[in-house]
């Protein structure tokens, strides 16, 4: 309780505050009783020290020493029996006790101190027991709320009516998700800039300097998440105001649950819309009936044509454990999936193997769907960049014109993924585009092609050069003509017989049949590889 309230006790009549008037404010949590020189190392922060100072009465430094301690320890202030030792309070004293704003009260001679102890214990006792009862009625309240199936946006509306006051739940990334009042555009504005500063135990206060000053308690409120939720109260609460303190935290207390209960059912119903998403990819249903039946229960299935996308952290870190990373994943999940509930249904969210899949509807104009798809994605990417100082990138698919499609627009979008990555871009939005052949060799490392082009070709390095660009000249012409002899012959100006008999020099040569097709696939590869060698 604070010190002016207890001060109103009997027990305390006739006593005087004689320095520190500004500090009657301070909670007093304990009294206790001092007659021996060495109280210093054992005060206690909101403690009310009594004595009859005995031992200061020749000792003015030792009095200036103890009322800095005082102050220095947070204590509620000092009671002494002024007329018994000392006759009257030094002025040094009562200018220092001024200063530091702490008080000290002159007790008349004839009150005991062990009378003020008993009285003023007893009377903070019954204070906190009051306090306790009212917060165990309190819970109780809150929790039936809870067993009744009422839900948060009930507790929210009961708290304010006790307190008197609008509240405001904001969740660990500051995001509205109950409020009991209008929240002002200051109050969005802000929130993001005072996050540092939020409380991580207890509660603070802070305010809003907008058009309308306006001041907030926040209390955090702990789950299972690394960061606290947070609770907005739209006034101040002093915490000498122990009933409003101590119904906001237990009000607390039952929301914390009630979120983990959702989260939990949350948690469970990403998993079942999961397991769909892999079976559905993995053709695990027995029919397309099956399918669209499922997967309308997930908000598929419309009567439009679906975009994919497939989203990965470009760089996962290896030090991370395997709580950290399932963090990781989970916040970057949530950042995501506020995004996609922002579309209104547009848009849907899965996630298998450490991968984002979203399928985005897409109505009327496809270009422009692909277009917006690509905005959409690029805020993902601001976002999570902001959150978790991570990249992430995307791939695209092209549309697919039936929903039994979709696991053909995820391939698509996934090669659109792998084949940038494999380039080594990052933070990138890659939209699927069949690939050239040549293409997909420039994702090798130079010297595996060099190598694959010399192993090919090997058998022929030893002929003559003339030879051998005669040979290779042959055997490249006829496979550009698509095996033909005539063809091959009337493109190089000789006869058939020259045709067949430098092929069949090269198949001696290279040990390589021309009828097995996947032999003359290497040679055609082989063939594609040097043509990029020489333009390098």
């Amino acid at each position: 309780m604070l010190l002016q309230n207890l001060l109103r006790l009997p027990v305390f009549s006739g006593a005087v505050v004689v320095a520190g008037n500004n500090g009657l404010d301070r909670e007093v949590n304990t009294v206790n009783m001092m007659d021996a020189p060495d109280i210093i190392p054992y005060l206690k922060k909101d403690e009310l020290l009594v004595t009859t100072a005995f031992h200061l009465k020749d000792n003015l430094p030792s009095l200036l020493e103890l009322i800095k301690e005082m102050q220095k320890q947070g204590c509620a202030g000092l009671g002494i029996k002024t007329k018994r030792f000392l006759h009257d309070l030094p002025i040094e004293a009562i200018k220092l006790a001024n200063e530091r704003n702490m008080p000290i009260i002159d007790i008349p001679v004839e009150t005991t101190l062990g009378d003020i102890v008993h009285q003023s214990l007893s009377c903070i006792l019954d204070m906190r027991t009051n306090e306790l009862h009212q917060a165990m009625k309190t819970h109780q309240e809150f929790t039936n709320l809870i067993v009744n199936g009422q839900g948060l946006d009930k507790i929210l509306e009961s708290l304010s009516v006790l307190i008197s006051s609008p509240v405001t739940l904001v969740n660990h990334r500051l995001r509205q998700l109950h409020c009991t009042g209008g929240m002002s555009n200051d109050f969005h504005s802000l929130l993001t800039g005072i996050y540092s500063f939020l409380p991580k135990a207890r509660f603070t206060a802070f305010s809003l300097l907008g058009e309308n000053h306006r001041t907030f308690t926040i209390f955090p409120v702990y789950t299972h998440k690394k960061q606290p939720s947070y609770l907005f109260v739209h006034r101040f609460i002093p915490s000498a105001d122990r009933a409003s303190v101590l119904t906001v935290e237990q009000a607390a207390n039952v929301i914390a649950f009630e979120l983990m209960k959702e989260n939990a059912l949350k948690q469970k119903t990403q998993r079942l819309r999961n397991e769909f998403f892999t079976n559905f990819m993995n053709g695990a249903f027995s029919s397309s009936e099956e399918v669209l039946n499922r997967g309308r229960e997930f908000g598929l299935f419309g009567e439009y044509r679906y975009f994919c996308a497939v989203g990965k952290i470009d760089i996962i870190e290896k030090s991370f454990s395997h709580s950290e990373h399932q963090s990781e994943i989970e916040h970057i999940y949530d950042a995501i999936e506020e995004a996609v509930q922002a579309t209104a249904g547009a848009m849907q969210l899965f996630a298998a193997d450490n991968k984002y899949i979203i399928f985005m509807e897409a109505k009327g104009n496809w270009k422009e769907n692909e277009n917006d798809f690509f905005t959409f994605l690029t805020t993902i990417q601001s976002a999570v960049f902001l959150l978790l100082n991570k990249t992430i990138s995307f791939g695209i698919s092209s549309y697919a014109e039936q929903p039994l499609r979709l696991p053909e627009a995820y391939k698509e979008a996934m090669n659109a993924l792998y084949y940038s990555t494999m380039l080594g871009n990052t933070q990138f939005i890659e939209a699927y585009q069949p690939k050239e052949v040549p293409e997909i060799l420039r994702m090798l490392p130079y010297e595996q092609m060099k190598q694959f082009y010399q192993n090919t070709f090997k058998g022929l390095v030893k002929e003559p050069k003339k030879d051998y660009d005669l040979l290779l000249q042959t055997l490249s012409v006829y496979l550009e003509s698509h095996c033909q002899l005539s063809e091959t012959a009337k493109r190089l100006f000789v006869h058939r017989n020259t045709v067949i008999y430098r092929l069949e020099k090269c198949e001696e040569l290279l040990g390589r049949s021309l009828k097995d097709p996947e032999q003359t696939l290497c040679l055609r590869i082989g063939f594609q590889i040097k043509a990029l060698l020489q333009n390098n």
